[in-house]
């Protein structure tokens, strides 16, 4: 194995390993840099929060829609209650009527009663100017009814089309980190133990970015130019020598590219 460590008299042990082994961290780091890419997209679906939004609205018009019905069951009572009323009323006017008509009893019974179905009369038209005002109010209630019920059978279709388009990413994605990683644990063993161990390392606290170009002069982890010295000193190093960044201590991977 020709992956090994030298420890410096500076005490800052450096790692060894083949060139080749230290390219196939570019490889590595892409196929890691993508399943990142893949669970921050899974985490930030469009449809996730169009969900919340539609779903908080559907819920806002189920409260609403509950409350207009017990509002239109109210008010279908106090109708049926004031229809009752001035059946009543037309009742004991039509039997008033009929004795009337009938002409039997007293002039002064007669005249009672020709004085009762005028108070009726009256009544009646009270009371029916009331159902009337209560029908309104009934029929206002039963529309606001309807339209609240079409708006939640709306919103509950919104929602599901968007739960049905959030499966689908989900599972696109599923079936993308599957593909991506599949050739994973055979990199990080052609990389070795002790390099892909650092990696690792490096990866879990430099925000997922482990490894990276020298490129033109420049870190491709942290994008700052490196100082002469620092290029004086990776052109001196071994080629199997694993160089990093002074400033973001990332991995940094000599290429021809890299302007040494």
């Amino acid at each position: 194995m020709d992956l090994r460590r030298r420890c410096q008299r500076s005490r800052r042990c450096v790692l060894k390993a083949d060139p080749s082994r230290q390219r196939l961290l570019l490889d590595l780091q892409a196929i890691d840099t993508r399943i990142d890419q893949i669970a921050h997209a899974k985490a930030n679906l469009p449809q996730v929060k169009q969900i919340g939004a539609r779903s908080a609205d559907l819920a806002g018009v189920k409260t609403d829609l509950v409350n207009a019905e017990t509002a239109a069951g109210d008010i279908q009572r106090e109708l049926t209650k004031s229809e009752q009323d001035v059946q009543l009323v037309r009742d004991r006017a039509a039997r008033n009527r009929s004795r009337l008509e009938s002409g039997a009893g007293s002039a002064k019974d007669l005249q009672a009663l020709q004085h009762e179905l005028q108070s009726l009369a009256r009544r009646q038209s009270e009371l029916e100017d009331l159902e009337l005002a209560v029908m309104e109010r009934a029929e206002t209630l039963d529309r606001r009814v309807t339209e609240l019920r079409a708006q939640r059978d709306e919103l509950a279709d919104q929602v599901a089309a968007l739960e049905a388009e959030r499966d689908e990413a989900l599972r696109d994605l599923d079936a993308e980190a599957v593909t991506v990683g599949s050739g994973r644990a055979d990199l990080v063993a052609g990389i070795g133990e002790d390099l892909a161990a650092l990696y690792e390392k490096v990866r879990s606290t430099s925000g997922g970015l482990a490894a990276a170009e020298l490129r033109q002069g420049r870190c491709g982890g942290c994008q700052l130019e490196l100082h002469n010295v620092d290029l004086s000193r990776i052109r001196s190093a071994p080629e199997d020598e694993v160089v990093r960044c002074d400033e973001c201590r990332r991995i940094m991977i000599r290429t021809g590219e890299s302007g040494l």
